[in-house]
This record gives structure tokens, C-alpha cells and sequence, in this order.
């Protein structure tokens, strides 16, 4: 994988945002549903105005502020789950961005974006709760997320502006060219991160604090 600063852009295709409602037969209370918005919306601290969580304890905040999807993924899902194949359309993840020309091979734990007026940093992968499977009536979708990797990113803000659909995504710095999102997901997802991992890990700028919390009680542990 080339992580050649220069050569890193991709485009916002779709921007959503999302209020709470009820979701699936048993009517859970969920902002998963995102509708798009066209035009500017700025990306604050704790995510895109408009865009609500229903369970603070687990989404939303400020290392989950802007959830990305890379658009090239959802022909994947389609082929793997071909029932639902035309489901797997901009926002059938929840995401705040449908992102074209990027995906998580292309990116580094830390990355920093310019996206229109703000500054937002990758800070780790998505873990899929029970809400997927309700949003779209397949209970194997968060088993193929683990098990394929493709995740999506969560972004922290780190500098508050307008961001529109179509605007580009620009990497502006990568503080970490070493540690490819990937790893990451892999041990997120499947844990067995060697010594060296861990240790690498503990000293990273941009990782998202919980998973942190998480390697240094598994250094500790050690």
C-alpha cells in the first residue's frame, strides 16, 4: 500500500445525519437511519449538527464524532449478501460520510483530513452492534464486518468548520505511516497483538483513547 502523503484524497459522495426513532420489529430507539443533507453542515466536536445518538454509552462522543464508509464496499456486500444487494446503497451502514477513492487500506491510525473547513483525525474502526442487523434484517452482517475488515472509520474533530458532499478529503498529515488502519482493525476485532504492537500502540498519537485504555491494561497484563 502506497501511504505517499501527496497522492491521499478522496471525495465526500453523500453527507446524512440522523434523529432518533424507532428501529426494526422491536421498535429500539436508534439514530441509525441517516438521511442526506445537500449543503454545508458543520462538523463540531461531537459530530455533524443535525446528527443524534440514542445510547451515549456506546456511540457518539468526541473519538465517534463522524462515521466514514467507503462507498467501493457496499458492491462487496452486495455480492456477499445478494437478498439484499439493493440495500447496499450510500447510508445502508449508518455512516455520516459515504466516502468515494478511499478506503481503510488507504489509510493510517492518526491520519489527519482537511475536508472543506474542518480538520478531522482517523481514530479507529467501527465495531458493529446488534443495530446493523436490525437496520437491514440480516443478523450475519456483523460477523462479515469483523470478518472482512471493512469497518469503516471513525473521525475525532479536530477543527470545527462547514463540510459538504463533494467536497475533497485531503490527508494533511500522517503521524503514524507506520501502523496501517488495518492492523488495527485486526486487533480490535481478533485481539493477539504481539508485545511490539502494544507497545507501539501505547506511544501513538490520534488513537482513539479507549482502545488505549484497553493496550495498556493488556501491557499491564504482560
Amino acid at each position: 500500500m502506497d501511504r505517499d502523503a501527496a497522492a491521499m484524497t478522496g471525495r465526500i459522495a453523500s453527507l446524512r445525519v440522523g434523529r432518533i426513532a424507532p428501529l426494526g420489529p422491536d421498535r429500539v430507539a436508534s439514530a441509525f437511519i441517516k438521511n442526506e443533507v445537500s449543503g454545508p453542515v458543520k462538523a463540531g466536536a461531537l459530530g455533524l449538527d443535525g446528527d443524534h445518538q440514542a445510547d451515549l454509552s456506546v456511540h457518539g462522543g468526541p473519538e465517534k464524532a463522524v462515521y466514514a464508509y467507503a462507498s467501493s464496499r457496499y458492491p462487496d456486500w452486495a455480492a456477499a449478501f445478494p437478498d439484499l444487494a439493493a440495500r447496499f446503497v450510500a447510508g445502508a451502514m449508518g455512516e455520516n460520510l459515504t466516502v468515494d477513492g478511499m478506503i481503510e487500506d488507504d489509510l493510517c491510525i492518526g491520519d489527519v483530513h482537511a475536508i472543506g473547513g474542518a480538520l478531522l483525525q482517523v481514530c479507529q474502526p467501527r465495531q458493529p452492534c446488534f443495530k446493523l442487523a436490525l437496520a437491514l434484517g440480516e443478523p450475519r452482517l456483523a460477523k462479515h464486518m469483523v470478518r472482512t475488515g471493512q469497518s469503516g472509520w471513525y473521525y475525532r474533530v479536530l477543527r470545527e468548520g462547514p463540510i459538504a458532499a463533494g467536497d475533497e478529503i485531503v490527508l494533511a498529515e500522517r503521524p503514524n505511516p507506520d501502523f496501517a488502519f488495518p492492523r488495527l482493525v485486526t486487533i480490535v476485532n481478533r485481539g493477539g497483538a504481539t508485545l511490539s504492537e502494544l507497545n507501539d500502540l501505547a506511544a501513538m498519537p490520534g488513537l482513539a483513547s479507549n482502545i488505549g485504555r484497553r493496550v495498556r491494561e493488556a501491557l499491564d497484563a504482560a
